[in-house]
């Protein structure tokens, strides 16, 4: 028998840590069957604690389900209800039958068997498109209060394996076993860790280089001529606000060396490296996702075809779901995501574009609520990085919305400042708090509900036996047993078809402050590394022992967020460039250096090049100007100033733009262009040079569908 050869972007994974596969998983899944291998589970409230007519719902919805053959049984528990589903071995088969014969799914997975987590899969369909005699699906009679939960069933012997070699704290620094997260929870779940895992490895160089970047700007704290001007400057700068008084440029001595650590020069080489770095980072995802789909033979998989199958399996007569479209749907729905929605207005749009399966829909959703979320994150930050400060005017002549209340101005040491302490906030307070709120909630969840639950009296030696063997068919549990592990799942907290969305969006967002403002914050990819390692760990606990198991979904890609990311990939150039170009004063130093400074002539030797600047950047503004008091003319010492300096190049006598100003502005422009063409060259070429497949797993693919082709043939000719 040939040996099976390891895909060698896996081994290079299990090399650098990312994974851990001891060589023992199976890549396809056997046929399981335990003591605990219900398919599904229903909790209702008991006729006493019910409606009337939510117990016929509820009765009636049950017979549904036996008239396909389900087997149900039913365990009464004080004033719950609760049903264990079990599908017949017919729908299993037809369901195999139809993957054979189907278009994608034909070449893909192992057909040969029916692992629980496929049985789990297709009996939630099943459920979910079984209406009762009004038209009432599952989802319906939810949400009238019909049923208080379904949930499929942990498997206690793989849930303590996974428990011990992955949903621990103290694995945190260790590989994750993907092919065993795989064979429970699906490849859907397994290509967000594996998705997660080389997005965290992949931060550690930006993470060093971003800490040399601001210790770049640390070594100069005690010789950089900038911040001895401020700190020791004895000028009066004009007032902030209406109500401000003036105040001296030394103030700002503090942040003034704050600033040096994230506006350097050094900042300009790191932001084109992270676009550069973004692009290696999806390009090599996408190489080590086609070796582990190649891997579990799910390559050619079809969501949708899929969908189509069940639908044949739940209905032999059902009738297909067209496709639709509608230009004034659609553009109502662009609409809608223009002005910002919510939640629950994206999940109605998604119906209104009708769409035909459940992986469209996701797909639809996934976009909207992106950017959503995406605008509300980010609209203070383009504010703050790219308008705050830029459209105000100047003293005597501010601009003013109605003519009355005048525009916000930037910190007083710079505008970049300010975005970089809503990074800070963002990248620290954030994290924590999402982090802490993510884990404590579940906790908070499976306390409540135990202290709500009688306890059960403790498992008997006969089924503990059971449970800790390996069962033979058909083998069963005792109702006391039963319930016990019912109850202990529906203690759980509830989760849904997105709850893997959340935990995708969160890092998906997380990337994009990674990358789009690095330029402001350089430890930002440094603090994503330290919030990835702990996230890892935080959402295996989470998904193994204090939330319900998830439906395995079986898939092949990640889906519709591969080219969220890319969008964001090409936002990032975009915005770092406008950073350095407009935010900063990286332009206005350069031009000061090589036209303005003591060194423009190039006969300056003894004297750093930069000194001078400050006084360079500002202009006066008169106390005989209008808008501005004597009041607010008065310094701390309590003495009053005839004048008073603010940041800008405009004419002392009719605050008229300077030519520097226009060349500075020139040169921004031009910078951001170069800046701009340069990186997405680089990103062009990054994306050619790797390919998205390696070529063994190609190789891999062709003689495996040609062993296939070979198989049927020789079926054919006997």
């Amino acid at each position: 028998m040939p040996v099976h050869r390891r895909q060698p972007s896996i081994e290079l994974l299990e090399l650098m840590g990312v994974v851990r596969e001891n060589g023992n998983e199976q890549t396809s899944l056997p046929p399981v069957h335990t003591p605990l291998s219900y398919d599904y589970v229903l909790v209702a409230k008991t006729s006493e604690n019910q409606e009337r007519v939510a117990f016929r719902k509820q009765t009636e919805y049950i017979e549904e389900l036996k008239k396909k053959n389900m087997r149900v049984t039913k365990i009464i528990d004080d004033d719950l209800i609760f049903y264990g589903i079990q599908a017949p071995k017919e729908i299993f088969e037809k369901y195999r039958y139809l993957l054979k014969v189907s278009d994608a799914c034909n070449w893909s997975s192992d057909q040969s068997s029916m692992p629980l987590s496929t049985r789990i899969r297709i009996v939630h369909f099943i459920l979910n498109h079984t209406p009762i005699h009004s038209g009432e699906g599952l989802r319906c009679l939810m949400k009238m209060k019909v049923f208080e939960a379904k949930f499929c069933l942990h498997e206690k012997r793989k849930q303590r394996e996974l428990k011990e070699s992955w949903a621990r704290w103290t694995a945190c620094l260790q590989g994750q076993p993907i092919t065993a997260v795989r064979n429970y929870f699906g490849e859907k779940v397994a290509l967000y860790y594996l998705w997660l895992g080389w997005y965290t490895y992949l931060l550690i160089p930006p993470a060093i280089i971003g800490i040399i970047v601001f210790l770049y700007g640390l070594a100069f704290f005690n010789t950089s001529p900038l911040i001895k001007e401020v700190c020791e400057a004895d000028i009066v700068m004009c007032p902030l606000c209406d109500k401000c008084k003036v105040w001296q440029l030394s103030d700002t001595c503090t942040y003034a060396k704050v600033s040096l650590l994230f506006d350097n020069n050094g900042t300009v080489l790191f932001a084109m490296f992270m676009a550069v770095w973004a692009t290696l980072f999806l390009e090599f995802w996408k190489r080590h996702r086609a070796s582990y789909v190649c891997e579990w033979k799910v390559s050619d998989w079809c969501e949708e075809e899929e969908e189509l199958i069940l639908e044949i399996v739940n209905n032999a007569n059902c009738e297909p779901k067209e496709y639709k479209h509608s230009y004034l749907r659609s553009t109502l729905v662009l609409i809608c995501v223009t002005v910002m929605i919510n939640r629950i207005v994206a999940m109605k749009l998604c119906e209104i574009e009708e769409t035909r399966s459940f992986a469209a829909t996701e797909k639809s959703f996934t976009v909207k609520m992106f950017t959503f979320q995406f605008f509300t994150y980010f609209s203070s930050l383009f504010y703050v990085a790219f308008f705050l400060g830029r459209i105000n005017g100047h003293p005597g002549g501010y601009v003013r919305i109605a003519g009355i209340w005048r525009l916000e101005e930037c910190h007083p040491s710079g505008c970049l400042t300010d975005l970089f302490i809503q990074m800070a906030i963002i990248m620290v307070l954030k994290q924590t708090i999402n982090n802490v709120f993510e884990f404590t909630g579940p906790l908070l969840c499976r306390w409540l509900k135990r202290r709500r639950t009688q306890k059960l009296q403790r498992k008997c030696a006969h089924c503990y036996l059971k449970d800790d063997s390996e069962a033979k068919h058909g083998a069963e549990l005792c109702d006391n047993c039963k319930l016990r592990d019912w109850l202990n799942n529906y203690r759980l907290s509830d989760v849904d078809s997105f709850s893997l969305f959340n935990e995708f969006l969160e890092m998906v967002i997380q990337f994009s402050f990674t990358t789009i403002f690095v330029a402001a914050f350089p430890l930002a990819p440094l603090l994503a590394l330290i919030n990835n390692v702990i996230e890892i760990r935080l959402d295996a606990i989470k998904m193994v022992t204090l939330e319900r198991r998830l439906v395995p979904k079986k898939t092949n890609d990640i889906g519709v967020w591969t080219d969220v990311l890319e969008a964001i990939g090409v936002l990032a150039v975009i915005a770092n460039g406008l950073v350095i170009g407009i935010s900063s004063d990286f332009i206005p130093r350069l031009v000061y250096r090589y036209h303005y400074g003591p060194c423009a002539n190039g006969t300056a030797t003894d004297i750093d090049c930069m000194v001078g600047y400050i006084n360079n950047t500002l202009s006066i503004a008169r106390l005989d100007d209008r808008n501005i008091s004597a009041r607010q003319m008065t310094i701390p010492g309590g003495l009053n100033d005839t004048y008073c300096s603010y940041k800008d190049y405009r004419s002392n006598e009719d605050y008229s733009f300077t030519p520097q100003f226009w060349l500075i502005l020139a040169v921004r422009f031009a910078f951001v262009i170069l800046f701009e063409h340069v990186v997405v060259i680089f990103k062009f070429v990054a994306a050619w040079f790797v390919p998205s497949a390696p070529m063994q797993v190609k190789n891999d693919r062709l003689f495996d569908k040609l062993k296939r082709l070979k198989e049927e043939l020789s079926s054919f000719e006997a």
